[in-house]
């Protein structure tokens, strides 16, 4: 090693900085902070107020959307409120339209029931009034021929035969009532 090489090292300590170095450093680092500051950090910023944003407008939407979620379950549930009352009316509605179209019924049966029972009453007066024209017509043979055997005389004459059934009839009858009473 060399005296001067010995000089030059002794003349500088390791422990004390060297002072182009550190302002070189210090301009350098000056440098890159500028830098940093006017290109990454606005970056940065802008990145960060964009998540925020991000972030808040979630959360605003998520509210917003619960909100709606909310609204539209009471809807829903108003809906369904409703449904069930319309569905309570339309069954109490049938109930009365059951009972009402039973009523119905129940009259048109007994209308119908009377109509049979009328029909039968006239069906059976009108038979009734045949037997007895027919009762009398017999009656009325019969007696003639027993009067033509009893007189001895002959009642063949139809006005003539007419006359004595007409009256026999008459007498038959004023004799069942005049014992009747």
């Amino acid at each position: 090693m060399d005296i001067t090489q010995l000089a030059a090292e002794e003349a500088h300590n390791p422990v004390l900085p060297v002072w182009s170095e550190v302002i070189l450093g210090l301009i350098v680092f000056g440098i890159v902070l500028f830098l940093v500051a006017k290109l990454v950090v606005p970056n940065f910023e802008k990145a960060y107020a964009e998540r925020t944003a991000a972030i808040e407008g979630g959360m605003k939407e998520a509210a917003q959307a619960q909100e709606e979620a909310k609204a539209a379950l009471e809807q829903y549930n108003a809906q369904l409120a409703e449904a069930r009352h319309e569905a309570a009316r339309i069954r109490e509605e049938a109930r009365e339209q059951g009972a009402q179209i039973t009523a119905e019924l129940r009259t048109q049966a007994q209308d119908e029931a009377q109509r049979i029972v009328s029909a039968a009453h006239q069906q059976i007066e009108a038979e009734r009034a045949q037997a007895v024209q027919s009762l009398r017509r017999e009656v009325g043979q019969l007696s003639t021929e027993l009067a033509s055997r009893i007189v001895g005389e002959s009642l063949e004459d139809e006005a003539r035969q007419r006359r004595t059934v007409e009256r026999f009839i008459v007498d038959l009858e004023g004799s069942s009532n005049g014992s009747a009473n």
